[in-house]
């Protein structure tokens, strides 16, 4: 419940409170379910969104735990680059996608043809490269497919009523090239023009995205975070305000193996979300963005927790 301050007025309640509620929701009440790794998974389907404002440069970073900031900004240069070896990230010490890249997982899903650490058409390719034929993930595709994450932007900056501002990774022909299909499949971009009375004010820019699978205990707080800043990066390249993100999730489960990471992550309160800034202010190409443009100020969370990632 909203807290109230000394004049009895009420406070709005700490926007990570959605994430925790739903976390007790699913361990209160949600089914039991096998899944594809083997692991076991409590689970509910298509629970109530998640809002998030991103006003005054705030940034969803979760913080009832530590969030891996740095892995979160470099998978997602990867993916705005259209990148599928998981070797680029791995070699900055990233290694969420190791799993999944391996020669064991790759041969498990029928790819054994390719070598380690290519993921095939996975998130990035489909962003810039939507309906090309892949190969590997060392071709240069350059000029092939549809450029999705460019359309979207051109349409934001030349007709931002447009409602087809749609960037989707969910290409049903190239599912079985996968090594992972995707769980965060689309997202739609929605811009609030500025209002009559109030004509200087820039035009304001949402995110609404479809998560189909949504691990709670380890992925959520990485998609959470990964399209905040894509919609901090958009609007900072289109003369726009990042406003709001909004998750639908599908089937949101937690993994048998987090319950008690889970709880002892619910005992704790959430603190104030922190805010991002860029380094260098003449950015115009959301291809420009390095890790080190972004900083993040005042984040300032409750220790990690360990949890272990099922392939």
């Amino acid at each position: 419940m909203p807290s109230t301050t000394a004049n009895g007025s009420a406070t709005p309640e700490h926007e990570e409170y959605q994430y925790t509620k739903l976390i007790r929701r699913v361990l209160d009440t949600g089914d039991a379910r096998p899944d594809r790794t083997g692991t076991g998974t409590i689970a509910l389907f298509a629970p109530p969104s998640f809002r998030f404002s991103l006003l005054d440069s705030t940034l969803p970073l979760l913080t009832t735990k530590r969030t891996f900031l740095r892995g979160i900004v470099e998978e997602l240069i990867w993916f705005v680059h259209g990148r599928t070896d998981s070797k680029l990230l791995a070699e900055k010490g990233i290694k969420i996608w190791d799993g999944n890249g391996s020669k064991e997982f790759l041969e498990s899903r029928g790819l054994g043809h390719r070598r380690e650490g290519d993921l095939g058409p996975v998130y990035g390719f489909q962003w810039r490269h939507f309906g090309a034929e892949y190969t590997d993930c060392d071709a240069d595709y350059t000029g092939q497919g549809v450029d999705q994450l460019r359309e979207c932007i051109k349409k934001i900056k030349e007709n931002p009523t447009d409602r087809r501002i749609i960037l989707s990774a969910w290409n049903p022909k190239d599912i079985p090239l996968m090594a992972l299909p995707p769980c965060h499949m689309m997202c739609q971009f929605y811009v609030q023009l500025p209002p009559a009375d109030d004509p200087g004010r820039k035009p304001r820019l949402s995110c609404l995205m479809y998560q189909r699978s949504a691990d709670l205990g380890l992925g959520i707080p990485f998609n959470i975070a990964s399209y905040a800043l894509l919609t901090h990066m958009i609007a900072h390249v289109t003369g726009t305000e990042a406003n709001e993100l909004i998750i639908q999730l599908g089937d949101a489960h937690v993994y048998h193996d987090h319950v008690d990471a889970l709880e002892e992550q619910l005992k704790r309160e959430p603190r104030p979300f922190p805010k991002i800034r860029w380094a260098r202010d003449d950015i115009t190409d959301i291809e420009d963005f390095v890790y080190s443009d972004i900083v993040v100020e005042g984040y300032n969370p409750h220790p990690s927790i360990a949890m272990k990632m099922s392939v």
